[in-house]
């Protein structure tokens, strides 16, 4: 369809949608790298006139650079110095100059946090964050995704802005405010499905769902973006970057964002009747056409669904595997291989952008099996579970025996956290393929379950340590075997066939969502049918 004028309105929810969830993601990003800026460093060997204090220095007098002890504590090279972890802050925060004005301790060295509080600060967005993974999509069935996703994103940026200064005053208020985020922040993805179904068409789903990897994307740009402002500054001005930054998009998610094409004061005449008419919308009143759909969900069948059970379990192994990898990289980098913080950054954010690259070029191949009726739709599922999973798990294998060599652990940690995109061709499709009608709703129930490994993984970390090569040795083999027999469950019992409660029929006294019923229809073909993978993000 030609759409008269420069970009549609489609085209424009699309790139806000993308920056959104990048910004849903930076907030939750962000501490996992100023934490390694932020902490005191110990008291270890000296190379020259810099203390060096990461793990394979230590091992047999060898540094992570390939040379000896020995060599270096002679001359420290430019090259070594991209090596050696830096605290020194070029810029003084509002903070410091408020902590010296006080006459307080401005915490030049780091703060004395030890693994376990670390641990706990890293670990803490998490801890409630599954609490509003469902209610996120029924308030957005009920209120609808501008409000709830808009807002969600903008409490948690704006909560940045009180960071710094909660560090300094003590780490459990800052450990408040993390845990505070994701409760707010726990909104923001269930509540987009329900802004799909209500824009675009059914033929469009696959590439509009494309947005959904801005968060991968965020974190790809955002992790090197932080050790460059962590470099050029100091770690407080991450969080005001966070704080700034959300606050733009905001404005402009509140200008040209709005929960269906009928309450759009700036659409065009055609592109609204090609959507509503693709969706099965009768034209009507702006005022009613934006009513939020209310009805009765099948909770009970929901709850007892296998094959809802089988999708959580796939996605525990994977998010074990993905926030252990995102939450723990940066630390890893830094306290093995003595990475600055610049090249922590950068190592940090790469592999989630091949996670993205890889996502979109697994979906196609799954797009075109199904198209050429070549395997069915549970298969291509499975395909997917087991790629995110079971092969996950094997290049995690690798990592935790990679020891002291950092070119083999960062081409491992990179493939491992890349072939987790294959879950939105697997387990998160799923979600959609056995209830279109319910699909924000299993993904807030889902969420609830697997963002677990999110608070309970970091705690781990903690107590088993974060210095020794034999501690993230430990530490990767459990989120290996996690991820390999997830996966194996997941590829023997999963079901992607649509589910009989999902139709309004099978649901008495459910009538009031039909046009939500409508819209979803075509997302995803019924058991005889072909359908187009749905390209997700994992949450």
């Amino acid at each position: 369809m030609a759409t008269e004028g420069a970009v549609s309105a489609r085209t424009t929810l699309w790139y806000l949608v993308f920056v959104g969830f990048a910004v849903n993601y930076m907030i939750r990003i962000n501490t996992n790298i100023t934490i390694v800026a932020m902490i005191r460093q110990s008291d270890r060997e000296s190379a020259g006139k810099a203390k060096v204090d990461y793990a394979c220095y230590d091992e047999g007098g060898v540094l992570a650079n390939g040379s000896t002890a020995a060599e270096e504590a002679t001359s420290v090279t430019p090259k070594h110095d991209l090596l050696l972890r830096s605290r020194e802050q070029k810029i003084l925060s509002p903070e410091q100059l408020l902590m010296i004005f006080l006459k307080r301790d401005p915490q030049r060295d780091g703060f004395d946090w030890n693994e376990y509080q670390q641990g706990v600060i890293l670990g803490s967005f998490f801890w409630i964050h599954w609490v509003t993974q469902i209610p996120g999509g029924i308030l957005a069935r009920r209120y609808g995704t501008k409000l709830v996703f808009g807002v969600s994103n903008v409490i948690g940026c704006w909560l940045c802005f009180l960071m710094p200064i909660a560090s300094y005053w003590d780490y459990r208020v800052l450990v408040f405010l993390r845990v505070l985020q994701g409760l707010v922040c726990g909104l923001a993805w269930p509540a987009m499905h329900h802004m799909a179904g209500q824009w675009i068409p059914p033929n469009e789903r696959s590439k509009f769902v494309t947005a959904y990897l801005g968060s991968s994307v965020g974190v790809a740009l955002n992790f090197p973006l932080f050790g460059y402002i962590i470099a050029r500054t100091s770690w407080e001005y991450v969080y005001h970057f966070c704080g700034v930054f959300g606050t733009v998009w905001y404005v402009a998610w509140l200008y040209l964002v709005y929960d269906s094409p009928a309450e759009h004061p700036r659409i065009h005449p055609n592109e609204r009747k090609f959507i509503e008419s693709s969706l099965g919308i009768s034209h009507q009143p702006a005022e009613r056409a934006g009513e939020k759909h209310t009805g009765v969900t099948p909770w009970k069948q929901i709850i007892l669904s296998k094959a809802m059970w089988m999708t959580v379990v796939a996605q525990w192994g994977g998010i074990w595997g993905l926030f252990t990898l995102m939450t723990q990289a940066p630390t890893y980098f830094n306290n093995v291989h003595g990475w600055g913080i610049e090249m922590t950054g950068f190592l940090s954010g790469i592999p989630h952008l091949c996670r993205m690259l890889f996502a979109y070029g697994f979906s196609i191949v799954g797009d075109y099996l199904l198209k050429n009726e070549l395997m069915s739709r549970t298969g291509v599922r499975k395909m997917g579970g087991t790629i995110c999973c079971v092969v996950n798990g094997i290049f995690v294998l690798g990592l935790a025996y990679s020891g002291c060599n950092s070119a083999v652990a960062t081409i491992f940690l990179t493939l491992a956290t890349a072939v987790h995109g294959a879950v939105s061709t697997g387990p998160l499709a799923n979600l959609v393929d056995m209830s279109p009608r319910y699909a924000g709703i299993l993904l807030g129930v889902s969420g609830m379950i697997s963002v677990i490994p999110g608070f309970v993984s970091p705690i781990i970390v903690g107590m088993l340590g974060n210095h020794t090569v034999e501690q993230w040795r430990t530490i990767f083999l459990l989120s290996a075997g996690m991820l390999i027999v997830c996966g194996v469950i997941y590829m023997v019992f999963a079901d992607s066939t649509t589910q009989p409660w999902n139709t309004s029929e099978a649901l008495p006294g459910n009538g009031g969502d039909q046009d939500e019923l409508e819209s979803l229809k075509g997302g995803m073909a019924t058991d005889t049918e072909p359908t187009r993978t749905v390209r997700l993000s994992s949450v």
